[in-house]
């Protein structure tokens, strides 16, 4: 990676840092290169389960675009936003800092869990400088919409224990905790079956706006070749012999 975003290995666990703290981690050219070339470094490592995705610093996690840039021929798209410029099968957990403004608002919340430092705060400022925030639409049907409407019209901040509250945000603890919880729930997604937790976070997204029953086909043909698996025989020879199951991803 870049000296803009550093890639750190832990056993199955991949720690991703935007690293520019000295400029409340704005994205610039070479931050966006380098989370992209991390997102794509992680999905093609087979032995990677999961990534956190974090700042360095204790100010901030993501203050939007360096606008300092902006004169780049880059317009909507330039921060790399999950599910949207790119696309990661295996889960991601964001370990939020700090301030998540603008687009690095959500560059947070479009990690799959989300636990947040008590100093941390959301807000979608695009509005404060003549910016639209367009993914505010992510936020219908996942907070109240008076709630969404507030955020996204007055770029006010919300408070990570607020944000908890919403259920933007799985957990909110002291900052001094922050990676300790983050690395505990990648423990946790890592002691389960890998392709159950893939075919999870695939369902999840594609089902949320489908009807019921469209949305339980849908989920039947994503968790066919999960019920198929070697892993799924395993995991009930496990638990009957009482032991931590051999996962294989296949």
């Amino acid at each position: 990676m870049s000296e803009a975003v550093l890639y750190e290995t832990r056993g199955q666990i991949v720690v991703i840092t935007l690293n520019r703290p000295d400029k409340r981690n704005v994205v610039n050219l070479a931050m966006r290169d380098g989370v992209l070339a991390a997102w794509h470094r992680f999905e093609a490592d087979s032995s990677a389960r999961v990534a956190i995705l974090t700042a360095a610093g204790d100010k901030a996690f993501c203050a939007g675009r360096d606008l300092s840039e902006a004169a780049s021929g880059h317009g909507h798209g330039f921060i790399p936003i999950l599910r949207d410029e790119i696309s990661v099968s295996k889960p991601v957990i964001g370990a939020i800092n700090g301030a998540a403004l603008g687009g690095g608002c959500f560059l947070a919340l479009s990690c799959d869990l989300c636990v947040a430092a008590e100093h941390a705060s959301f807000a979608l400022t695009e509005a404060r400088v003549g910016r639209a925030p367009i993914y505010a639409f992510w936020l219908n049907g996942a907070i109240p919409q008076k709630a969404a409407l507030e955020m996204a019209m007055t770029g006010n901040p919300v408070s990570a224990r607020r944000a908890g509250e919403l259920g933007l945000v799985n957990h909110v603890v002291p900052a001094d905790r922050l990676m300790e919880k983050a690395m505990a729930l990648a423990d946790d997604l890592c002691a389960a079956a890998p392709l159950a937790v893939a075919a999870t976070k695939a369902m999840m997204y594609e089902t949320a706006t489908l009807p019921p029953k469209a949305a339980m086909a849908a989920a039947l043909a994503r968790f066919q070749p999960v019920f198929e698996s070697e892993d799924a025989l395993e995991g009930i020879r496990a638990f009957r012999e009482k032991r931590a199951p051999n996962w294989k991803g296949r």
